[in-house]
C-alpha cells in the first residue's frame, strides 16, 4: 500500500508548493492500493499548493465508452459516449476528480464540457474553464495517466483544418439514433496518434519530469510548454501530425 506520507513526499520532491497551480488528471487504480483513496490525492494537494494556489480537474459529464453494437459498427461507429445528468456521481473523469467535483469547497462549471476548480483562483474554471492554468503558469499532473487525458491539449485545436474533423463526423444517420445533445459519437479515427507525438517531443526536449510511486508513474510539466507544442504542429503541418493528406493533395496524386 502507497501511504499518505510516501505521496505526500513524493509530490513535494517533484516541485509541487505553496501558491502553485495545477491542472490534475488522475486514475486511482494505477496505485495499486492507496492509503485513504481519492480523498488522500486531494488533501494531500491542497495541503502542498494551500490556498495561495489552485487546483484544477476535469468536470465532463461524461460517460466511460460504451460498447458498440454490430448496427453501430455498420453505421460506421467508432467511439460511442453518453452525455450523463448533472446529479450523476460517477463518470469517465475518474473517482479522484468525481470527489473533488463534488465538494463543497469547489467551484464547478454547469456545461457538459465544465472544469472544476479550488484555491485563489478557483472560480475561474466556471467560466473559463482551464483558461487560467493555462495562460498564467500552471503546471499539470498526471497521476498514472498520459497525455492523452490532458484537457487543456483541446484548447488550442480551434486552428485545425476543418476538413480533419469532417472526416470522422458522425452521420446523419448516426444523428438520427444518437442525438448530439445526449451522445458524444465519433465515426473512424486518424491514422496517428498526434497526442504521442507531443508527449515524444515534450521528453525529448526534457519538458517532462516523473517518478513512481507504488504502481502509479506521475508526470509532471508546465502545461503551456508541452500544450504550445502542438499548436506549433497544429500551425506547420496538421495533416501530417495526424498521418493524413489532404483531399486536395489526394487528387493531384490521382491525376
Amino acid at each position: 500500500m502507497v501511504t499518505k506520507n510516501e505521496l505526500k513526499e513524493s509530490l513535494k520532491s517533484l516541485g509541487i508548493c505553496k501558491g502553485m497551480t495545477l491542472e490534475v488528471h488522475s486514475s486511482l487504480s494505477s496505485f495499486g492500493e492507496l492509503e485513504g483513496g481519492a480523498e488522500t490525492v486531494i488533501d494531500i494537494l491542497k495541503e502542498l499548493v494551500t490556498e495561495e494556489g489552485s487546483i484544477f480537474m476535469p468536470a465532463l459529464r461524461l460517460s466511460k465508452e460504451l460498447p458498440l453494437s454490430e448496427e453501430d459498427k455498420k453505421l460506421g461507429i467508432t467511439v460511442k459516449i453518453k452525455v450523463l445528468p448533472p446529479d450523476s456521481d460517477r463518470t469517465a473523469m475518474g473517482i479522484v476528480a468525481d470527489t473533488f467535483r463534488k465538494l463543497p469547497d469547489t467551484y464547478t462549471g454547469t456545461d457538459t464540457i465544465s472544469t472544476s476548480g479550488w484555491g485563489k483562483h478557483g472560480k475561474e474554471a466556471v467560466t473559463g474553464g482551464l483558461d487560467y492554468p493555462i495562460h498564467n503558469g500552471g503546471m499539470a499532473l498526471m497521476l498514472g495517466v498520459d497525455i492523452y487525458k490532458l484537457t487543456a491539449m483541446h484548447y488550442v485545436e480551434g486552428i485545425t483544418p476543418g476538413e480533419i474533423y469532417e472526416r470522422f463526423e458522425p452521420t446523419e444517420a448516426i444523428n438520427r439514433k444518437y442525438p448530439p445533445d445526449e451522445w458524444f459519437m465519433e465515426a473512424g479515427h486518424p491514422p496517428v496518434k498526434a497526442w504521442y507525438k507531443i508527449q515524444d517531443m515534450a521528453y525529448e526536449k526534457g519538458l517532462i519530469k516523473e517518478t513512481i510511486i507504488g504502481e502509479c508513474k506521475i508526470m509532471f510539466f508546465d502545461i503551456w510548454s508541452v500544450v504550445s507544442l502542438y499548436e506549433n504542429e497544429l500551425r506547420r503541418d496538421p495533416y501530417g501530425l495526424w498521418g493524413m493528406i489532404r483531399h486536395e493533395d489526394a487528387k493531384e496524386c490521382i491525376i
